[in-house]
């Protein structure tokens, strides 16, 4: 199973940017996915995750802020981000998560740069 995250760039404090996440198989629509990010010379974190059945969650960092959404038929997840701070900087990637903890490969990350 491969996992590509894009979507990512450069952007001005208080901007908006939109990541998708294409996997391949055939065993995306029955797991759970999540976004995380690895800030520079920080661990990976969880910022949000999205159930099979759409329930979703985020940290508390992004809450009211980031989206997560996902659509079935493209093998897709996908994350709204809104109003962007400098803190949201670092490299984001999708993985599949099982009883909370992520359990496949992880692919190509994708690149967020907040500028203040």
């Amino acid at each position: 199973v491969q996992l590509q995250a894009y979507g990512g760039g450069l952007v001005q404090a208080g901007g908006s940017l939109r990541l998708s996440c294409v996997a391949s198989g055939r065993i995306f629509r029955l797991n759970g996915m999540g976004w995380y990010c690895q800030a520079p010379g920080k661990q990976r974190e969880l910022v949000a995750s999205i159930t099979s059945g759409d329930v979703t969650d985020y940290t508390d960092s992004v809450k009211g802020r980031f989206t997560i959404s996902r659509d079935n038929a493209k093998n897709t997840v996908y994350l709204q981000m809104n109003s962007l701070k400098p803190e949201d900087t670092g490299v984001h990637f999708c993985n599949y998560l099982m009883g909370g903890a992520p359990f496949g490969s992880w692919g190509q990350g994708t690149q967020v740069t907040v500028s203040s």
